[in-house]
């Protein structure tokens, strides 16, 4: 049985992700009471066959503050039972961006009220939900991630990973955009020739050929790619061996579209012959994408 869980700040897409899943063939229950998770299993046990079962459960700040604390160890206790492959999803986004949704939406949040307005309950939702982001398998920062992408990375870096295996994402970015809110590893690539100082490479990005033999040319440029895949060559197994479901490492220069992207592009190239699920993102690409 694969069992999923959903969890995040409203606004942030997490209703988005659950919608997805539903559409891959999981059997999906929104707004569930923590305390009822239990149930939900032991049902889906007593109905079929547990092997192709699918299913994926929505959580969120509506849950006593108490329940919500205790999903953690309710979590670990799933896994340890050793015939279900759980997992916890955490989606989220920066204050701005969630206060323009509603803006643009004009939907109410679930926690404001008379009493308590649209900023302040942005601010005690993710108080009370810090014990879940804080156990989550996999925490989605969608502050850039429109609704279409969202889905996508859900389908190739969710549903596709294979259980037991990692899912290991190279996630380049702008600097001026500031770090991704989502990344285990952070590398900083601003020391590198920019290939923006070079008019005809200007409006070009690392996916192309001359952006690639310009940065190839460089010899500092292959000693941080060499210096970097070593580092998380020798790591990467440690959390594989911890179990973990997910990493993902960031490659930042100034605006992420020569060094960073080029960076990513050759790390995932180096991976993909040892793990399985290997993708890549770009955040600053007019497509960002999750490609195996």
């Amino acid at each position: 049985m694969r069992l999923i869980i959903v969890s995040g700040l409203s606004g942030s897409g997490k209703s988005v992700a659950l919608n997805m899943l539903e559409d891959l063939g999981y059997y999906c229950i929104d707004n569930l009471p923590v305390k009822l998770a239990d149930n939900v299993v032991a049902s889906a046990k007593e109905s079929g066959d547990q092997q192709n079962q699918k299913i994926s459960i929505g959580i969120d700040a509506r849950n006593r503050a108490e329940d919500l604390a205790g999903l953690p160890d309710l979590i670990s206790e799933l896994k340890k039972k050793g015939d279900i492959d759980c997992e916890l999803i955490f989606t989220h986004a920066d204050d701005g961006v969630l206060l323009n949704r509603y803006s643009e939406t004009r939907r109410r949040h679930p926690l404001s009220d008379d009493l308590t307005g649209l900023r302040e309950a942005i601010r005690l939702e993710r108080k009370i939900l810090a014990p879940v982001r804080n156990a989550a398998d996999l925490v989605l920062d969608t502050s850039r991630t429109s609704v279409h992408q969202l889905r996508e990375i859900v389908r190739k870096r969710v549903d596709q990973r294979e259980a037991g295996r990692m899912s290991l994402l190279f996630q380049s970015f702008g600097y001026k955009h500031g770090i991704p809110g989502d990344a285990d590893f952070v590398f900083d690539v601003r020391c590198l020739p920019n290939p923006y100082w070079e008019p005809a490479l200007r409006e070009l990005t690392g996916l192309e050929r001359e952006v690639i033999e310009f940065l190839e040319s460089q010899e500092s440029v292959g000693r941080m790619l060499d210096e970097i895949d070593a580092f998380l060559q020798n790591w990467v197994p440690e959390f594989v061996r911890e179990n973990r479901n997910y990493l993902t490492v960031a490659i930042g220069c100034t605006g992420g579209r020569h060094r960073s992207v080029y960076i990513c592009e050759n790390l995932a190239g180096r991976f993909s012959a040892k793990y399985q699920n290997v993708l890549t993102r770009h955040n600053e690409l007019t497509e960002n994408r999750a490609t195996a």
